[in-house]
């Protein structure tokens, strides 16, 4: 089996306008990079222009820390792109936060340990203790951090410095049934990954499966998005949904739910990881 070489990935946007194309693929191929995906899309109603290019650095003829400032120079500044760069081989560093549902860190830990996904997790974190008995079980440092209406910033404020001395990279909320405060959102933005049912608003609260089965809902879904300061208002990264009948207990909707909550939240972690999220005016393109 060929090893897969690594590869820089550059996003993009930017107004649209002639030759963005052109330009990008010139600079790779003249530093004799060779393109192994490129996606565009033209938002026509926004006059935007979007872009997910990768290429083998393998025989790039700049060097990978050059890679940056060549691109910005040559490219990024006469079209006045927003634009970040990665490369295939960095293994990324996540905090899991999780209250006490355990499905959506099981699955997490399930494709990290089974090599599915290149991801490093330096700690779990929590406002409970539920879930200690599973970090332990894959060795992962679990944090307790009880949080009440008056220590909130506080457990906040030492919760950053924790992700800051762990170098993390980007959380997910496994079913942290915790708000984050705007201050907190900042430190992170759109590197926060939240899951929720798609009941919302119709059905909110503690409860909202067996809200759900007294009316009788015929569908529920999943969201996964990145966090904002408004409620579950972010950028979305991924939906489904599944159909349920009248013969569904409520029993029935919370295990398909929870199916699905997993299953949706890590195709958006997938998405997150692999650089194919582009986010601008508060939503999303979503590269294939």
């Amino acid at each position: 089996m060929k090893i897969k070489e690594t590869s820089a990935i550059i996003l993009i946007y930017c107004n649209d306008q002639p030759g963005i194309v052109a330009n990008v693929s010139k600079f790779i191929h003249e530093n004799n990079g060779n393109i192994i995906h490129l996606d565009e899309h033209v938002d026509y109603e926004e006059k935007v222009f979007l872009m997910r290019v990768e290429w083998e650095i393998k025989n790039f003829s700049i060097e990978r820390e050059q890679i940056a400032e060549k691109f910005s120079s040559a490219v990024a500044a006469k079209y006045g792109m927003n634009w970040k760069i990665y490369f295939s081989d960095a293994t990324p560093r996540a905090a899991i936060f999780v209250s006490k549902l355990n499905h959506c860190l099981f699955d997490i830990l399930s494709n990290v340990y089974s090599g599915s996904w290149n991801l490093e997790i330096p700690l779990i974190l929590s406002n409970h203790e539920t879930l200690q008995p599973l970090a332990d079980k894959f060795n992962i440092p679990f944090y307790f951090f009880p949080i009440t209406s008056e220590n909130k910033l506080h457990q906040e404020q030492q919760q950053l410095r924790l992700l800051k001395d762990q170098r993390i990279n980007f959380i997910v909320l496994a079913r942290y049934m915790q708000i984050l405060s705007e201050d907190f959102i900042k430190e992170f933005q759109n590197k926060i990954i939240n899951i929720h049912h798609s009941f919302l608003p119709a059905f909110p609260g503690a409860k909202p499966y067996h809200s759900a089965h007294e009316r009788g809902v015929k569908i529920i879904g999943a969201t996964s998005h990145y966090v904002t300061k408004d409620l579950d208002a972010g950028p979305i990264i991924e939906q489904d949904v599944v159909r349920v009948t009248h013969k569904d207990s409520v029993a029935d909707l919370i295990r398909k739910g929870r199916d699905l909550e997993k299953l949706v939240l890590s195709r958006g972690i997938w998405h997150h990881l692999n650089r194919r999220v582009l986010v601008y005016k508060n939503k999303t393109v979503i590269f294939e």
